[in-house]
This record gives C-alpha cells, structure tokens and sequence, in this order.
C-alpha cells in the first residue's frame, strides 16, 4: 500500500511539474540519475540494518502498552489515527529542526539540501545514514506515543507524499496556495527552506502540516525573490551535488569556502 501511494504520487507529481514547472531545471536527467540512485541505496540499507520499523514498533506498542495513547485508554480509533498522524508530523518536524542544528547531523542531511535545483526527486535525496537514523527517531517517537498501526501507515503514507509535494517544482495560482498553507506545507512555502541564504534555510521546517512552523517560530512567507531563488549550500558545486558516489561521500567532504565560514558549524534555528 506505501510503495503503491509512493509511486502513484511520484509519477503524479513528475507529470504535473513538467506540464507546469515553477521552474525550468537544468541538467535534469543528471539530477534525476544522483537523486534516484541516492533514495535506492537507501532503501536497500533501510531494509537490510534495522530490526524494527515504526509499524512493528506500533505492533510492540499496542502488545506491551507502551506510549501515551495506549496509557490513557479508551480512545476512539478513528480520533487516535488523527492524533498519531498530527503527534508524528510534529515528531518530525523537531527531528528536522535537529538536523540542522547538530554539526554531525546536519553534515548528514547537508546532502539533501546540496541539490542546486528543488523538484520532486529531492524529496526523496537524502543520505542513506540520514535515513537509518530517520528510522530510528521514528521508532522511538512510536514507542513514546502508542498509536495505533493504522495511524502509522497513515502517517507513513502521508509523509512520503508530504516530502513529495512539498519539493515539487509547480506553480500554484497565488490565493490557492495562501489557502492551502493554511493547512498544508506548499511547494512555494518549502522551496524557501532550500535558498543557499542561511538565514532562509533555516526557516519552513515542516514536512506536511504548516502549523509547527507558525506556532513554533520558524516560518517565513516568502523570500525575497523566489524566482530568482539560488538552491544549494554555499561551497558546493555541481561537482559535489551529482553522482551518486560524490552524494553518498559528501557528508565527509568540507566546504569549498572562505576559511572564516565554518562548513560543519551547526545553524542557527530562527525562532
């Protein structure tokens, strides 16, 4: 059902942003192939190194009564599947927030953030270590709440087309997208996360739900041009944003920068 949804949102997406781009990528296929290949890898250690997933770790949860929801009792299914859905999104928004401000993890999730053009396939662009380390904050965040399996597929499901939407190069008419941000994080909304300005990187956390952002602190409208918008990390080229061997060593690589820019400095979280 997940890989299903995946790919059906995938090819969706693909479709409507060569139909209607934000933008006009360059060297596309080039991207494609390193992005791609990057999420595949991944997908392979994910599935070969952890013991556990978040939907076994719900099977545990509701087994053994572990977390919140399984402590309080009594919760109609259909409202503890929202909880879980909302709870989680928030659990990675804050495991997003993370990754920025550790030195270690952000080296990490740097990968992702490299890619000198946003659209559907940097969604899934990031690094296999990152990814591992996704599954683990997952399952912990699982055990901590006690949702029930269903809100976990859900939120999977959710999150996977959540990532893909939200990087999407497509140009929505202007009311529908401050309609849906409301709500929803929009293309529009993230694509100020990926500016090479730090001070822009460092705002529009969320995945799916645009909430934690404008409760938390670190939302921003827009920037200041987001047509001419420059994506990436400041120090890295086209070089070491393509390929997937160049990708998957990145995170040991340092900066091509000014010797006053620290590269693995953590960033500051705009609050």
């Amino acid at each position: 059902m997940r890989l299903g949804a995946f790919v059906a949102a995938f090819a969706l997406l693909a479709l409507a942003e060569t139909v209607a781009p934000r933008r006009r990528a360059a060297d596309r296929l080039g991207r494609w192939a390193g992005n791609l290949g990057l999420v595949a890898v991944g997908t392979i250690v994910v599935r070969l190194v952890p013991p556990i997933s978040a939907v076994g770790a719900a099977v545990a949860a509701g087994e053994r009564g572990w977390g919140l929801l399984n402590a309080i009792g009594a919760v109609p299914a259909w409202l503890a599947v929202i909880v879980s859905v909302v709870a989680l999104d928030l659990a990675i928004y804050l495991q997003h927030v993370l990754f920025h401000a550790v030195p270690a993890l952000w080296r990490l999730h740097r990968v992702h953030h490299t890619d000198l053009d946003v659209d559907v396939t940097t969604g899934v662009r990031f690094h296999p270590v990152e990814m591992l380390l996704s599954v683990g904050f997952k399952v912990a965040a699982v055990a901590a709440l006690g949702p029930p399996v269903p809100g976990v597929i859900l939120f999977e499901i959710v999150l996977n087309a959540g990532s893909l939407w939200s990087h999407a190069s497509l140009r929505l008419p202007g009311g529908v997208d401050r309609l849906l941000r409301t709500v929803l994080v929009t293309p529009d909304m993230h694509r100020v996360h990926h500016s090479v300005d730090p001070a822009e990187t460092n705002t529009n956390f969320g995945f799916t739900l645009s909430w934690w952002d404008r409760v938390l602190g670190t939302y921003r409208s827009r920037p200041t041009a987001l047509d001419a918008m420059e994506f990436g990390v400041a120090g890295f080229g086209a070089r070491d944003a393509r390929g997937l061997s160049r990708l998957l060593v990145q995170p040991l690589l340092a900066a091509a920068a000014p010797a006053a820019v620290r590269d693995d400095a953590p960033v500051e979280v705009r609050r």
